[in-house]
């Protein structure tokens, strides 16, 4: 071997050699840049489930936030690993937020840091179209889901909704389940006198196509039963509705009780962070409608309502900034 092709070989070896160390350098340093963000949600065929899959992709696409979707078996569950920082996001109906950071005792989350109000979720009892029921007074004696022992704030939304039509949870005959989905499964099967869901869930349009077609019973209360219903859950309210896509089993104008559904985090994220989801979402409705279609029903202008709960400092910024005030649940 000549010394210039020595010397040549030696110039390669080292060219190789510090290529190979930027490449380590880059393996190393590349995924530390990008966090990905876990969203905890219920289990596929939830509205919980629909609404956390739109929220994430817009995240990604539209924010470069990489966030998952990770299912759980309920509310009840998901709350405490966001509120701890296991899960960095959750989506959730306020009454569950409520029952664990609201409430008192070890279980109490403490941690836990409202974003803001994704949609409402409308939520009704649904019977087969032929039976002869039309309202929730209309319940009594019948087979009704309760317990959700994965669920613990549903117990309370069903006891809630009973109290509009005059009932107890002693005027119905309870079915323990753990959660809505099997709830759904037993009224499919003929378990179930009644569903209890949310509209626009996947699992309310198989129900309908299951049992040759549901019907949504009326809501409607006096102001002495709706306040009644208040002592069991105080964010819940009335919304008129009638027949429309999303409502599958209202064939006639009829009130439906309504709730909101929440995003939240916990204390130690990051205030830009949060205040980047935030404007993300408020600025790319369409993108969310385009993934799921209920989501035509969010406002940005309705993110911050006035709830006994605290919100994330970076969700403060963005409201200050939009100078917007906490909206009154009426």
């Amino acid at each position: 071997m000549t010394p210039g092709v020595r010397d040549n070989l030696r110039c390669a070896g080292r060219a190789a050699a510090a290529i190979a160390t930027v490449a380590a350098v880059c393996l190393i340093n590349g995924p530390a840049t990008a966090q990905t963000y876990g969203l905890a949600t219920m289990q596929p065929g939830t509205l919980a489930h629909t609404t956390g899959t739109a929220i994430a992709k817009v995240l990604k696409d539209k924010a470069g936030l990489n966030t998952l979707v990770q299912t759980t078996a309920g509310e009840t569950v998901l709350i405490p690993m966001v509120a701890k920082g296991e899960i960095d996001l959750g989506v959730a109906n306020v009454a569950e937020v409520q029952a664990q950071v609201e409430g008192s005792g070890p279980n109490r989350q403490a941690d836990l840091r409202l974003i803001g109000v994704i949609h409402p979720l409308w939520a009704s009892f649904f019977v087969r179209k032929d039976t002869t029921m039309e309202t929730n007074a209309d319940l009594k004696g019948k087979r009704i889901a309760l317990g959700f022992s994965a669920m613990r704030a549903a117990d309370m939304l069903v006891q809630a909704q009973l109290a509009l039509g005059g009932l107890t949870a002693k005027d119905v005959t309870p079915v323990l389940v753990p959660n809505v989905i099997r709830g759904a499964d037993d009224f499919i099967s003929g378990s179930l006198d009644a569903l209890y869901f949310a509209f626009g869930a996947p699992k309310v349009r198989e129900a309908d196509a299951s049992v040759g077609g549901i019907r949504a019973l009326d809501a409607s209360a006096s102001p002495e039963r709706l306040a009644e219903s208040r002592k069991l859950f105080p964010y819940g309210y009335l919304t008129p509705t009638g027949p429309a896509p999303i409502f599958v089993g209202v064939t006639r104008p009829i009130n439906v009780y309504t709730f909101d559904f929440m995003l939240f985090t916990n204390a130690k994220a990051k205030d830009g962070d949060v205040h980047k989801i935030v404007e993300t979402l408020a600025n790319n409705k369409p993108d969310l409608v385009s993934i799921a279609p209920h989501l035509a029903s969010f406002n940005p202008i309705l993110l911050y309502k006035k709830f006994d709960m605290p919100y994330h400092p970076g969700a403060l910024k963005y409201f200050a900034d939009h100078k917007l005030q906490p909206v009154e649940i009426k």
